[in-house]
């Protein structure tokens, strides 16, 4: 099993949805697994992180060739664009953060200060801040305009594999290879709760809309919903088909979706606890995100592919 995880932070979105017209199916640019993926606020723009040291920007929607960005000397883990989509963060294996203009795609600055692999970055909700984590196990806030650090909020006990924003950008929780998350007060900068049942590390972790919650996948195959502020788990469904690798919202709450090693794509009803339908493709799946408008799930593989599958293809 790779050592290494992400999932897919929820875009803050700000305009309306827009409309696609025959859309690919799939999107062929990289040349090794794509790890990352993320959507600008506007819909419009998809970034994807890869293993082959770029980062590529596409006008979602279209087949057109993708912007890409290079930099890294190393594999590149993950992906955020900040909330009015004019910069883009990406980490990596070359341990450091590099912020682009989305614009033109032009280098702005280089964040360094992790010891080892960055494997996620996430903007807070109003753009102000940057966290990341990674495998020297530190959580650490930056800001993004003169690439300092904020804060080190701390350390697990082993490597960090992905941090997300509480959706009011209070909050900050990250999931470890120790088997907790570690919820961090944002404005406080320092640890508010620590939640402790998976079996394992737990792969990826993210906050439900109304913030009271927080989503999480383990090794464990089980997805599990906790209380924030009683650091208590409400909801364990389960086992997963395979070893879950991404996790993401759709735009409006309702649905959860998972992705998997093998390949497996699982929807999830919250309210039941159990599956709403999966679908197997044939590679395995490192991250994941709803469309903007709902209909899809985007997926990154490790046969250097993207692909687009309809929700209405996952059978029950």
């Amino acid at each position: 099993m790779v050592r290494h995880f992400v999932f897919t932070t929820l875009s803050v979105l700000l305009t309306a949805p827009f409309v696609y017209a025959q859309a690919p199916t799939e999107l062929k640019g990289h040349t090794e697994k794509v790890h990352g993926l993320a959507f600008s606020p506007d819909d419009k723009l998809l970034a994807t992180a890869g293993f082959d040291n770029n980062v590529k920007i596409w006008e979602y929607g279209t087949t057109k060739e993708p912007r890409t960005l290079t930099g890294h000397t190393g594999p590149v883990y993950s992906v955020a664009f900040n909330n009015d989509g004019t910069i883009l963060a990406s980490a990596s294996h070359d341990g450091t953060i590099r912020l682009w203009n989305v614009a033109d795609g032009k280098f702005l600055r280089e964040i360094k200060g992790h010891t080892g692999i960055v494997d996620s970055v996430v903007f807070s909700p109003d753009g102000k801040a940057l966290a990341s984590c990674g495998a020297d196990k530190t959580v650490r806030l930056w800001n993004p305009v003169d690439a300092k650090e904020v804060k080190n909020l701390g350390a697990h006990a082993n490597s960090v594999y992905t941090v997300a924003f509480s959706p009011d950008g209070k909050y900050l929780a990250s999931a470890s290879a120790d088997g907790l998350i570690k919820v961090w007060d944002v404005m406080g900068q320092k640890e508010f709760k620590s939640i402790k049942g998976h079996e394992g590390r737990v792969i990826a972790a993210v906050f439900t809309p109304d913030n009271a919650s927080v989503v999480s996948i383990g090794e464990d195959k089980t997805v599990r919903v906790w209380n924030v502020a009683e650091a208590k788990e409400t909801k364990k469904m389960g086992p997963t088909p395979d070893d879950p690798y991404g996790i993401a919202f759709s735009k409006d709450g309702k649905q959860l979706a998972t992705s998997g090693y093998s390949g497996v794509l699982t929807l999830w009803n919250l309210a039941e606890g159990k599956p709403a339908g999966s679908k197997k493709i044939k590679f395995g799946a490192y991250c994941i995100a709803f469309s903007p408008d709902g209909t899809s799930l985007v997926t990154g593989h490790d046969n250097h592919m993207v692909y687009i599958t309809p929700v209405s293809s996952l059978g029950k």
